[in-house]
This record gives C-alpha cells, sequence and structure tokens, in this order.
C-alpha cells in the first residue's frame, strides 16, 4: 500500500464517481479503478458498494476513510514539522553559561531569540566554566557563554565569538576610605584584601583581574573566594574585603556596597561566545545570528 492508494481513496469516496474522482487526481479512469481494486485485494475488504447509483461506501469503507483521513493529515503535519525545524524554527538549542554573565548583555540575548524564534525551546544550564567546555566537547550542550580565558583562547577544537568589553569596576564597602575618590587607581588596591570569584567556576573572569593586578604590580591578597556575584556582594559588604568585577555588576541593587569606576581605562573583561565548528544545527545558526551583531570580532578556530 502506498500514499497514493489512500489519495486516490479519499478522491473516489469523496466524489462517489469513479469518473469524477479521476478527473480530479486528472489521471485516467481505469487505471483509478485498478488501483482502488487493488486496494481492496491488500485490505481483504470491499470499500464500495458498485451496485448503487451512485457508488457508496461500505461500512469497512467508511471506517477506512475516517483512518485515511486521519493518516494523510498527520503525514502533512510531520512534513511540516520537518521542515520547520530545518528552517531552524522548531526545536531546542541547549546554552550553557556561569552565574557571573546573567546580569550584563545575556538576559537581552535570550529576549530577542525568543521575540524571533518563539517555538524554539532553550534550555538553559547553569555551571562553572570548566563543566560548561566539559558539556560542550561531549556534545550535551550546542552553545556556551563564558569570559574568555587561556584554555579557551587556546583550543583548537573550539570556535568562539568574542562578544562585548565592557570595563572592571571596584566593589567597595561603603566606609572605606577609598570611596571619597571619584576613579581608583589599581594601585591603590596593592594592599587590599580582596574578595576573588573561584577560579574554578569562573575562571576568565579571575584570569583577567589578576592579570589587571599584575600590571599594576602587585598580585591581589585573597581574604575570600565565592561563587556566584550575590555573594561577593555581600562579603564586601561585610567587610571581608574589596572586589573588581565587571561593570554589569552595578545592575544588582546590594546596600553597603560602592562601586568605582577604574582610573586604568584598558581594563575589560571580553564575554564570549563557545561552540563546536562542526555543529550543523540550523537553530544554532540563527541564534548565532542574533549575537552577531555584538561581536567584537569573530575568531574561528
Amino acid at each position: 500500500m502506498e500514499l497514493r492508494h489512500l489519495r486516490y481513496f479519499i478522491a473516489v469516496a469523496d466524489e462517489l464517481s469513479f469518473s469524477r474522482a479521476a478527473k480530479r487526481l486528472h489521471i485516467a479512469q481505469p487505471p483509478l479503478s485498478q488501483q482502488i481494486k487493488d486496494l481492496e485485494a491488500e485490505l481483504g475488504v470491499k470499500l464500495f458498494d458498485r451496485k448503487s447509483h451512485p457508488i457508496q461506501l461500505t461500512p469497512a469503507g467508511q471506517a477506512f476513510l475516517e483512518e485515511a483521513r486521519a493518516t494523510l493529515v498527520q503525514l502533512e503535519q510531520a512534513v511540516h514539522k520537518t521542515q520547520r525545524i530545518d528552517q531552524g524554527e522548531l526545536g531546542y538549542l541547549t546554552v550553557g553559561f556561569p552565574s557571573s554573565i546573567a546580569n550584563g548583555v545575556f538576559p537581552e540575548i535570550l529576549r530577542t531569540f525568543r521575540q524571533q524564534y518563539p517555538e524554539v525551546q532553550l534550555i538553559l544550564q547553569e555551571e562553572h566554566s570548566a563543566f560548561l567546555i566539559q558539556r560542550l566537547r561531549d556534545r550535551q550542550t550546542d552553545i556556551i557563554f563564558l569570559y574568555l580565558y587561556h584554555d579557551i583562547s587556546e583550543a583548537n577544537d573550539l570556535e568562539t565569538m568574542s562578544l562585548t568589553q565592557e570595563p572592571l569596576v571596584v566593589v567597595l564597602p561603603k566606609n572605606h576610605p577609598l570611596t571619597a575618590k571619584s576613579k581608583i587607581s589599581l594601585s591603590d588596591l596593592k594592599d587590599q584584601e580582596f574578595v576573588m570569584p573561584l577560579h574554578q567556576i569562573v575562571a576568565g573572569l579571575s584570569e583577567e583581574i589578576y592579570h589587571v593586578c599584575s600590571q599594576a604590580g602587585f598580585v591581589p591578597k585573597v581574604a575570600q573566594t565565592a561563587v556566584f556575584m550575590v555573594t561577593i556582594l555581600g562579603l564586601v559588604a561585610g567587610e571581608t574585603g574589596i572586589s573588581i568585577l565587571p561593570s554589569h555588576v552595578q545592575n544588582i541593587q546590594r546596600e553597603g556596597v560602592v562601586y568605582r569606576q577604574i582610573q586604568e581605562q584598558t581594563t575589560t573583561t571580553q564575554l564570549t561566545a563557545v561552540w563546536r565548528p562542526n555543529h550543523s544545527s540550523t537553530i544554532l545558526q540563527q541564534f548565532l545570528n542574533i549575537i552577531k551583531p555584538l561581536s567584537i570580532y569573530s575568531n574561528p578556530k
């Protein structure tokens, strides 16, 4: 049995006439009659009462008509769904990210994608940097976002796109003497104790903070490490130490802390998108098209 048999049968059932059905199908009547006989032989039942004028469906034919219509509708739906998936309009995309980027441009990326592709499901996975990279390499994640760091910039099996650059800011307890300054030089921080992002969790940001401090001629004295931005802010408010964080941290309203710009204007962090270069998903390409306008430069591996 082929799909054309179902289409031929439905046409005859609708018209209750072989001649009219043949005209509708743009085929000759004898081949159509033969196709219906072949279908009846395969089913082992009579679908039409040919003695009636016009011909009528038998009870078996009526039951088969309902199922045939449902089969063709289901087939059309499957074809439409398959085409939409191929066009990137339907399906899902798994996106990994560390908590440290959640208050910057990342929410805007998600909002824009959902507006343009409302029927694509975004599966969001919040993890630390090393785990995100491993999940990406294991094909458990389609694309990840993190702050660029050495292991990623040197990886030959991954493709990266550096997105927004943003300055770092100094985070101080509200009663700290340095709050009297509108801008703070990194050299002013050499004797301060730091609350640092945990390197195993946010490697890129941690490396950047150590790098800018090194440029200023010192290594930060780490009093405490923490995983989440809100935790770092809480520890700073509790006068455990000061911190250096991306400027988007100022979107978090936290009483007891003060933000100050860094005098040296070269201090920036780079939010980076990372994916496998051989990933053929149309949905991923649609997602990349959304974030490309944010790109500083594209760096295919």
